[in-house]
């Protein structure tokens, strides 16, 4: 399995003329998936050798500004080079719970409307990811309220026995989130790459004594 890591962004707090915000993409197979996508990520990508329309999948690791503000203008722009197509695969997003509302919201409100699905799995934090103050549940934002335009996707509870939360498997690997402490919930992920049998005929061997 090839995988080609690209690093977007490096800074913190704000984007520099010379520096963009958190961001970093890892090519595999043909697909595209960032890492964060703080402000700039889409002038970034311009800039590198890499096809922003390859992009699949979206991970974010806390709700911090210079970490994921540029994702709806990279959305945005993701679908002016898109052409309507029904049975596209969606776009997958995974991110911390409160993520989903901020999109539909700031999609809503500057009439921004995609032209590909997407759809947002957010991962219930545990207040012991950051100190007790800085603490907020989101998962009532939208308790009551219709949303029939917003995202589907999946809520992700914490696995006890892992301590993790399994986001993405497939035959080669298994992408999984864990937690880390910080101002904010945050998340750390890893991609596990799955044993691969080897092609060693033991029989033959053994023949060959």
């Amino acid at each position: 399995m090839s995988l080609e890591i690209t690093f977007l962004g490096t800074g913190s707090a704000y984007p520099s003329p010379s520096r963009g915000a958190s961001a970093l993409v890892l090519r595999r197979e043909g697909q595209c998936w960032l890492f964060d996508c703080g402000e700039g990520t889409q002038t970034q990508l311009m800039r590198s050798h890499l096809r922003a329309a390859r992009i699949t999948k979206i991970f974010i690791t806390h709700l911090h500004g210079d970490h994921f503000f540029g994702l709806p203008g990279l959305l945005c722009t993701l679908s002016l080079q898109s052409d309507p197509d029904a049975s596209k695969a969606p776009v997958d997003i995974y991110g911390p719970l409160g993520l989903r509302s901020f999109l539909w919201r700031s999609l809503e409100l500057s009439h921004s409307q995609l032209l590909f699905p997407y759809t947002v799995h957010e991962l219930v934090p545990t207040p012991d990811q950051c100190p007790a103050e800085e603490f907020k549940d989101f998962s009532g934002w939208d308790t009551g309220e219709a949303l029939p335009q917003g995202p589907p996707g999946r809520v992700v509870h914490l696995d006890p026995g892992e301590d993790s939360y399994l986001l993405v498997e497939d035959e080669q690997l298994v992408v999984r989130a864990f937690r880390l402490f910080h101002r904010v919930p945050s998340f750390g992920f890893v991609l596990e790459e799955k044993p691969r049998p080897g092609k060693l005929n033991v029989q033959k061997l053994k023949d060959l004594g």
